[in-house]
């Protein structure tokens, strides 16, 4: 039986560099396989999983003499970390190895509903000319609205005020006289939202940030605004959205991560039809690059602590 299972797509060339010589069993289709993937941890010292995997208890309990998990990425919200600390399993996160490729997907998204010049391929290869109607704007000059104020969020801020725009930014748990908060306006919630062009959430998932993005913070924002969520889907209340969308009361949203994972029909139902969202599934923070560090970094950390417990 294998020493590490993993169970979700990685850098294949990281298995072969940095755990050569340890049983280990690859296979990405285990995440859709809960019966075939808790047999594989039957004897398992390590696990390593991205956000799909649920490590809680029915995993947990078939897996024994698990030590180890390894989190390619960073959000935890699909791990159970009470009960990996009861069971003194250490659980690691790939802090920082995605922070660039997320940080850029914010920019690139928020250019993109700004200028809203998307979406038109089909119109254009057709005959058509929509030329006036994709008309948009550019990010020079407008301000950015960062909920959350944490790594993702600073290379955000960097990349935004070398493009010129102005950059807000709401965190109650980071410190008025931190450093960090030099060049960047720290506003309460509801001012970001009243003064934002663009709205950008980096918060985890809890209890606290649970659909704080719903209908009242939408009501708060400006016509011409955008939001853009690459953090937990459950931030944001999509049907407030879908419907904020769908009545212009904001002119966009792109949304990298939702509640439900893949989208089923009745939450991919409430986005069909709308010409002012961008829908990409949870691909922020994967890129060639981000997927090489992350990997790298999960796997060292995962054979380090393997190592340790020996």
């Amino acid at each position: 039986m294998p020493e590490i299972v993993i169970s979700e797509f990685l850098d294949e060339a990281a298995i072969a560099s940095i755990l050569k010589g340890r049983d280990v069993f690859y296979d990405p289709k285990l995440v859709d396989e809960p019966a075939r993937l808790h047999a594989a941890l039957k004897d398992a010292r390590a696990i390593v999983v991205r956000n799909r995997t649920q490590v809680r208890s029915a995993l947990l309990d078939a897996s024994p003499r698990l030590a180890v998990v390894g989190r390619l990425g960073v959000g935890l919200d699909n791990i159970d970390i009470d009960a990996c600390k009861a069971r003194s399993i250490d659980v690691f996160p790939a802090t920082g190895a995605n922070d660039i490729a997320v940080a850029e997907y914010v920019i690139a998204a928020a250019m993109i509903l700004v200028r809203r010049a998307y979406d038109s391929s089909a119109e254009v290869a057709g005959g058509k000319w929509p030329r006036n109607a994709l008309i948009g704007g550019e990010v020079f000059g407008r301000t950015l609205g960062l909920v959350g104020y944490g790594a993702i969020a600073r290379l955000t801020a960097a990349r935004a005020r070398a493009l010129g725009m102005e950059v807000a930014a709401y965190d109650p748990y980071l410190p008025a006289d931190d450093a960090h908060w030099r060049g960047v306006r720290n506003l309460p919630l509801h001012s970001l939202l009243a003064e934002a062009d663009i709205v950008s959430l980096h918060t985890p998932l809890s209890e606290e940030t649970r659909h704080m993005i719903g209908a009242a913070a939408i009501g708060e924002m400006k016509k011409s605004a955008v939001l853009i969520n690459a953090a937990r889907g459950g931030v944001v209340d999509e049907t407030a959205l879908a419907g904020a969308l769908q009545e212009g009361r904001i002119a966009g949203a792109a949304l990298d991560v939702f509640e439900e994972e893949p989208l089923g029909p009745a939450a991919g139902a409430k986005f069909a039809g709308l010409k002012n969202v961008i829908l990409t599934p949870h691909i922020a923070g994967v890129t060639q690059e981000s997927n090489v560090r992350v990997s790298r970094v999960t796997l060292e950390n995962v054979a380090a602590a393997l190592d340790r417990r020996r």
